[in-house]
């Protein structure tokens, strides 16, 4: 082994982690700590294939990483002896602040800080995560790697919002994206494995987050999440795209408080607000059992899809691949045919064997035919903030 990097992203009430190798890929060990500051508190820890579940209750993310480290110990591998060159964490928002990975000081964590106002459902966790493995695990470098800092350098008619734009810039209003990480991982991939770096390509991060990115050369040109991870596609619990005047409706109609609408439009909708489930796979058993809601949820995911690969092949000026990854996208068949099976007139056709094959390789599933070459390919954030992290810290 080479010497590992442990990824560490720390959400609001949980912390998944991964040990691995940043030149290989191979991971070490891997988990996840849920329900911070729940008496319910569960860990999961893999390792050699091997996984460990235990009820693990934690008041805080000081406790929850604190057991986290002592499962390496206990469990497997011993940190002191798994070659730890440097330590990634994930940050949702790096803002106008960053525009790529940046080794963690004082300083940069304060910044960092300072941005949760524009992501006040992750930042928060992130940074207690970053500033309690900086004190469990001070001889290491820590870097951060941004889910904003792929489309930094949008064009700034796709960045910008028409809003009067004294009050964009004094509240720092704009898009800025997520999943940016792995947009980045999968377009790269796919330039080479089609051996092209001009390619004009489409990626559909579909997930219980959901995203899609318009990449142009390598460069994101355009991507569905704005200002936070609420807009966009239809997602798991999350709307997506929805008239901004339904809030204004629902304060002085439904006398909902803003803390309340906060919570309807990101955990209580999407395929979870129209048919009691985010999870796409019971949202296709319901379907295929005849239930309505569950089908009609199904259309309302794979048009907001369609319209979205359209608009995106227009600002690009046509397509040459699109490509799926995450949960969905990489294992629902189905959810892929039925997003491209209307789009043939972009030159988009499917090889129907290739699609449905199961397989968590990278693979081309469209047919020989295709003016633009269909893909699935999976995402792996972990590796490449493990492979930023180590840019970055020299490590």
């Amino acid at each position: 082994m080479s010497g590992t990097v442990l990824v560490v992203n720390s959400g609001s009430s949980s912390i998944k982690y991964q040990l691995l190798d940043p030149d290989s890929g191979d991971v070490v060990a891997s988990g996840l700590l849920e329900r911070i500051g729940e008496p319910s508190g569960h860990l999961r820890h893999t390792v050699d294939g091997e996984k460990h579940e235990r009820d693990l209750p934690q008041v805080d993310h000081t406790a929850g990483l604190s057991a986290v480290l002592a499962a390496f110990d206990e469990l497997g591998p011993a940190l002191a002896d798994a070659g730890i060159r440097a330590v990634g964490h994930r940050v949702v928002q790096g803002g106008a602040e960053f525009s790529g990975p940046v080794a963690l000081d004082d300083d940069a964590v304060s910044r960092i800080d300072a941005l949760s106002p524009l992501a006040p459902l992750h930042n928060p966790g992130n940074v207690a995560g970053i500033r309690v493995a900086r004190e469990l695990l001070p001889d290491v470098p820590h870097v951060a790697v941004f889910d904003t800092a792929f489309f930094a350098d949008l064009p700034e008619a796709a960045a910008t919002y028409a809003l009067e734009k004294e009050t964009a810039k004094k509240y720092a209003i704009k898009r800025y994206g997520a999943h940016g990480t792995s947009h980045q991982f999968v377009s790269d991939a796919v330039s080479t494995m089609l051996g092209r770096d001009d390619l004009r390509q489409i990626v559909l991060h579909l997930g219980n987050g959901a995203s899609a990115s318009a990449v142009v050369g390598g460069r994101a040109v355009d991507t569905s999440m704005g200002l936070t991870p609420l807009e966009g596609l239809v997602m798991g619990t999350r709307t997506g795209d929805m008239d901004p005047a339904v809030v204004f409706h629902l304060r002085r109609v439904g006398g909902l408080g803003v803390d309340e609408i906060d919570d309807l439009l990101n955990k209580r909708s999407g395929l979870k607000g129209l048919t009691g489930h985010n999870d796409m796979r019971e949202v296709r058993e319901l379907a295929g059992a005849g239930d309505a809601d569950a089908r009609l949820a199904l259309d309302v995911y794979g048009h907001r899809l369609r319209k979205y690969v359209g608009s995106y092949a227009a600002v690009m000026g046509g397509l040459d691949a699109v490509t799926f990854t995450a949960g969905v996208g990489e294992n629902d068949a189905l959810i892929r045919a039925e997003v491209l099976a209307p789009l043939g007139f972009l030159g988009i056709e499917l090889d129907d064997a290739a699609n449905t094959a199961r397989s968590s390789e990278p693979r081309v599933i469209s047919a020989p035919g295709s003016a633009v070459t269909v893909l699935v390919v999976p995402t792996n954030e972990e590796l490449a903030i493990a492979r930023h992290t180590i840019e970055v810290s020299g490590a």
